[in-house]
């Protein structure tokens, strides 16, 4: 099975947190946090469609100013997901500038920002550089079953943990299943690979019924030819249906019972898990003043959840360089009673 993505920190175990997740076929990205992206090259920033912030302590979302430099004028915009009060913190961020020639760019660029947390949906606005920037309110948007972005290939939930009195978001991107190919079989049925294989994947996940015809056309040394089946056989007999992967980004949560109680069923049977590791629990009381995680403490939630690899970051400063104390507490916290791993 070929994943359709691959997601890594952006700046390591000890900087501001933050997870990229690239997207191999659609030619796009998606952030999880948006601190100091400045390490993250040009052509990964172009590719970011979306960015979604925990909350807005600097850390998290400092790093807005530099994407807008780098993607304005030769992007076309961007959509970005934060906690209650977050289109007014960009209106803030964009009002910060003078844009008296930004209309006259060739690209209109956008930012279409998702405020979390209201009961009567994401509530919504536009920022267009063809307009200077100005908030152009949209109207809100329902959300089910904490979903807050829908692709035809995956879609993202969304979660508030509690962060001394303040929600901080984790985000769980989970790929919806995989439709695999049965090479042999097409080989029994004498039809080619080519184009129409996706068609006929975008058919069978949109649910078209099963009596669709699919017709399927390609050359050969003797010519066109076209053969047609029904959209139903051709879905049992050539396509395999695999569970996709579920990532999970959690960051900036207290360690006391009730989030543990409900990270651990936010993570449950997660592929990866990105969760913060901030302290070691020698440093609990630490810890518990500046409501982040330990390195046990995530570790062992990490255990508890099945999750099959956890990744730890966002280090403490304060024991810089040494990662591999606190990594060594999280692998004992994870691998307790179950012989997982963990990954860099």
């Amino acid at each position: 099975m070929r994943p359709i993505f691959h997601a890594e920190l952006v700046n390591g175990v000890f900087g501001d947190p933050g997870v990229y997740i690239d997207l191999k076929f659609q030619s796009r990205a998606l952030l999880f946090d948006i601190g100091d992206v400045s390490g993250l090259p040009t052509r990964k920033l172009l590719r970011v469609s979306d960015v979604f912030v925990s909350h807005t302590h600097m850390d998290h979302f400092a790093g807005f100013d530099h994407l807008l430099r780098v993607c304005l004028g030769r992007d076309l915009g961007v959509r970005m997901y934060g906690p209650a009060s977050f289109i007014d913190q960009v209106e803030h961020k964009l009002h910060a500038y003078t844009w008296n020639l930004v209309e006259n760019y060739a690209c209109d660029f956008s930012i279409l920002a998702h405020e979390l947390g209201s009961s009567q949906g994401m509530q919504r606005a536009r920022f267009s550089s063809r307009h200077r920037f100005e908030r152009e309110p949209l109207p809100p948007v329902a959300i089910c079953n904490d979903i807050v972005l829908q692709d035809e290939q995956f879609h993202v939930r969304a979660q508030p943990f509690d962060h001394h009195g303040l929600p901080s978001y984790a985000f769980a991107f989970e790929e919806h299943a995989h439709l695999n190919v049965w090479k042999n079989r097409l080989d029994e049925l004498g039809l080619p690979t080519g184009p129409w294989l996706t068609e006929l994947k975008r058919r069978v996940r949109a649910g078209q019924p099963d009596d669709t015809t699919v017709d399927i056309t390609w050359r050969t040394r003797e010519g066109s030819r076209t053969e047609s089946f029904p959209l139903g056989e051709l879905k049992q007999r050539v396509l395999e249906s695999v569970p996709g992967q579920r990532v999970c980004y959690v960051t900036d949560v207290a360690g006391h019972e009730d989030n543990r109680r409900r990270l651990i069923s936010f993570l449950r049977d997660a592929d990866v898990a990105f969760i913060e590791a901030v302290f070691l629990d020698q440093d609990r009381a630490h810890a518990e003043r500046k409501a982040h995680l330990t390195a046990a403490q995530a570790g062992s939630m990490a255990q508890a959840a099945g999750v099959k690899t956890a990744v730890p970051f966002h280090f403490s400063t304060r024991y810089f360089p040494d990662e591999e104390t606190l990594r060594g507490e999280f692998e004992r916290a994870y691998r307790d009673g179950a012989p997982r791993t963990s990954a860099a």
